[in-house]
């Protein structure tokens, strides 16, 4: 038996395909989505992800507002751009691009941001009306999974889910939505103090793995048929690269490909995901705006 491979970019075309659309129908009603992504420093992996930001905003035919910052502006400059996007009513999106530099509280700053402009989903606001099953905006990673689930025809309901991670970015939304009733699953959360993790994994249905480190999950540590979602994105050095590295998931690819039911690669896979949700939550707070 040989894996699924869950196409993430082919789902990321659809959800941009059906956003350019609703974006040309508010354009008509006067309204121009807009987004402004925040970057401080020249960090190269934040360069790449503001990159595609602003790449798929075009592709949309939204407004992109993304301000670039010197790495040693002062939190409080940082506060104040915030403050005056906040204030601006054709600003409908905020994302400030993490890591911050040292000297940035990324808290603070992530908590100025207002909650209706927060496409990250990451205010607190938003992310209380996750746990209360109220609408907010989601964090677009997570978010991302569970429409690659659905689009995969992927039944989730009953069925037993571990998630390996718990940040505050993929692990604990992640944990949420399956929750949900709307995906009804039984969820396990696996991190660093858990012992033997296998012991988990071995009787999940469905397994996403975002630990940040690669080879976490293996063939062995899983049940036949499983479905596998790997998050990860790490960078591992490879010579007959033209960039010296590789870009490699949290789990064993190769290994668990012919033992589960679906499985998503790296990359290819949940990465194109999360931009496609950022250009689906900046559409939302431009529709809301009409409510």
């Amino acid at each position: 038996m040989s894996a699924v491979i869950i196409d993430g970019k082919a789902v990321a075309a659809k959800v941009k395909s059906d956003v350019a659309a609703k974006v040309a129908s508010l354009n008509e009603k006067g309204i121009r989505p807009c987004l402004a992504v925040v970057l401080v420093g020249d960090n190269p992996a934040s360069v790449s992800y503001v990159t595609g930001k602003r790449k798929a905003l075009a592709e949309a035919g939204m407004v992109d507002r993304s301000v670039i910052l010197p790495a040693e502006t002062s939190e409080e400059e940082v506060l104040r751009l915030i403050d005056e996007l906040n204030k601006d009513p054709e600003v409908h999106g905020i994302l400030v691009q993490l890591p911050l530099p040292k000297h940035i509280d990324e808290k603070k700053v992530t908590n100025a941001i207002l909650p209706e402009k927060d496409v990250d989903g990451f205010h607190p606001v938003n992310v209380g009306k996750l746990v209360t099953g109220e609408d907010g905006f989601l964090p677009c990673t997570p978010n991302g999974i569970t429409v690659l689930l659905k689009e995969a025809g992927i039944e989730t309901s009953g069925k037993k889910c571990v998630v390996i991670g718990r940040s505050n970015i993929v692990g604990k939304p992640m944990a949420l939505l399956m929750l949900r009733k709307e995906f009804n699953a039984t969820v396990t959360v696996c991190h660093t103090g858990t012992k033997n993790i296998a012991e988990f994994t071995k009787d999940a249905d469905i397994v996403i793995a975002a630990s940040g480190h690669p080879s976490t999950l293996t063939a062995d540590m899983i049940k036949d048929g499983a479905v596998v979602i790997d998050v990860g994105v790490n960078r591992i050095p490879d010579s007959s690269k033209k960039s010296g590295f590789r870009l490699v998931g949290d789990v064993d690819f190769e290994g668990i490909k012919e033992k589960a039911s679906f499985i998503t690669p790296v990359p290819g896979g949940v990465g194109p995901m999360t931009i496609a949700m950022l250009i689906y939550n900046t559409l939302q707070a431009a529709e809301n705006t009409l409510k």
